[in-house]
């Protein structure tokens, strides 16, 4: 666990003495690695020191290489909370002692879900899921839920085994890496989120009219933080109170927050019905 997370401990933030109401002298945080691993750092900072400031006690973030590195922290208690995958999430249950409390709402969207999207470049003759056959395809991480679960199952309910279907399928490591993929032609189609392709075309890393999207899936609820549940009960109300409380803020893709809406297990049982369509164990997968 170490190596994975070095690089990030230099950037940890650490500002209020820890308050002596709680057993804890810091609050640990897990940061997927949607985007790219730095950047997603950089753009956590702002809702970090937000949060510490309201608990009075230093938040400290860690970044992991891969979604399961964030899953074996939290399974060890090297994390009092995670902000994880939907997919991830789910697996996240079968091994470690966790329940999703909170979402992002921003701004921008108003909502508390997303979708996952099948993207080939714009000048390609490619325009459907049937034109992908024989051709190269990324998917993100084989946790992620808009970035390998649903348009697995997409692509599986309309008549294709994606281990057949193309020439080679890759994993990326991140949602910004199968974008840029794309738009640099190492592969011809990958499985995204809408909202960070949003945000890569905002952000001018490819341009508006370097891809197109050819499928979308349904609603996805969106990403949950997730905390212990043998965290200390006044510590976990403390924690939701200072996510409700977070706005006008920048979080990572999301755009500017609106707060963290109080969520539950049961929001993503579609996740979990949907791994169990395509017959996936998800222990085994962690």
């Amino acid at each position: 666990m170490k190596r994975l997370f070095n690089c990030i401990r230099a950037a940890a933030l650490s500002f209020a003495v820890a308050s002596p109401a709680f057993a804890a002298d810091q609050l640990t945080i897990g940061l997927i690695p949607a985007e790219d691993s730095q950047a997603m750092l950089e753009s956590s900072k702002q809702v970090l020191a937000a949060l510490e400031k309201q608990l009075g006690m230093p938040v400290k973030p860690y970044m992991a290489t891969d979604y399961n590195g964030v899953i074996e922290a939290l399974r060890a208690k090297k994390l009092d909370v995670a902000y994880l995958g939907p997919f991830s999430y789910a697996m996240a249950t079968t091994v470690a002692n966790v329940e999703a409390f909170a979402v992002a709402v921003t701004k921008k969207t108003g909502q508390s879900s997303y979708k996952s999207q099948i993207i080939v470049r714009k000048d390609s003759n490619l325009n459907s899921i049937a034109d992908l056959k024989g051709h190269t395809f990324a998917f993100v991480d084989p946790s992620s839920a808009s970035g390998h679960l649903f348009p697995k199952a997409g692509l599986i309910a309309a008549g294709y085994d994606p281990e057949k279907f193309f020439s080679r399928v890759m994993f990326s490591g991140s949602h910004d890496a199968s974008i840029l993929s794309v738009a640099n032609k190492k592969v011809e189609a990958a499985a995204v989120a809408d909202r960070i392709l949003n945000a890569a075309i905002l952000k001018e890393q490819i341009g508006k009219d370097d891809v197109k999207v050819i499928w979308s899936s349904g609603a996805i609820p969106e990403s949950p933080m997730v905390w212990r549940k043998d965290l200390d009960p006044a510590l976990k109300e403390k924690i939701a109170r200072a996510f409700a409380g977070i706005k006008d803020l920048p979080w990572g893709d999301q755009g500017v927050l609106n707060g963290f809406q109080p969520t539950n297990d049961a929001a993503y049982n579609i996740v979990r019905d949907t791994a169990s369509a395509l017959k996936l164990d998800l222990r085994s997968m962690k």
